[in-house]
């Protein structure tokens, strides 16, 4: 048996679980969120816990009962808590800032990088515009946005210059001036 499809999921009070034919729907404080389940996966809400279940040990469906039970796990701390992902941003001159919505990063280009948000992702700039924060219901969608920053200039190894995320550890390599004095 699945160690992780297995476990219950804890409903919070405020957390409201609906399970449809084919899906599920979480809705809280900070907003609703739909997941198809499956065929052979089911759900049950019960005594303030959900519990997935699989018919029988076939190797799709055992993936398929992990997989679920955490995709429905992150929901229900999705519209409890809400998940957030931080970056860093390196470089002389390096900065990030908000125009409406939209972010807008100077990092060494000659023209500044515009990222349009979903719906769901919220930005946060700290005062010295160098950390970016992004923030969401949807665990999935936050993971993505914060990714697609950091495609947008990744730190490289020589001075570390670049978006990084907030535990990121970017590993230094030795310039041309310490190699050649070996």
């Amino acid at each position: 048996m699945s160690r992780v499809g297995k476990k219950p999921i804890p409903i919070p009070k405020e957390v409201k679980v609906e399970v449809k034919p084919g899906g599920i729907e979480v809705s809280g404080p900070k907003g609703t969120l739909n997941h198809a389940i499956r065929e052979p996966i089911t759900a049950r809400v019960g005594d303030g816990i959900i519990t997935v279940e699989r018919p029988d040990d076939s190797n799709v469906n055992r993936a398929l009962h992990g997989l679920t039970r955490a995709l429905i796990s992150n929901m229900v701390e999705g519209v409890s808590k809400g998940f957030e992902k931080k970056l860093i941003i390196n470089g002389v001159g390096y900065r990030a800032s908000l125009q409406g919505k939209k972010l807008v990063l100077l990092v060494g280009y000659s023209h500044p990088v515009e990222l349009e948000p979903p719906a769901e992702i919220t930005f946060d700039i700290n005062k010295q515009q160098n950390e970016i924060t992004v923030k969401g219901i949807s665990k999935e969608l936050v993971g993505q946005m914060a990714a697609n920053i950091r495609n947008v200039k990744k730190p490289e190894p020589y001075k570390g210059k670049g978006i990084r995320y907030e535990n990121e550890v970017i590993r230094r390599k030795a310039g041309k001036s310490v190699a050649a004095g070996k």
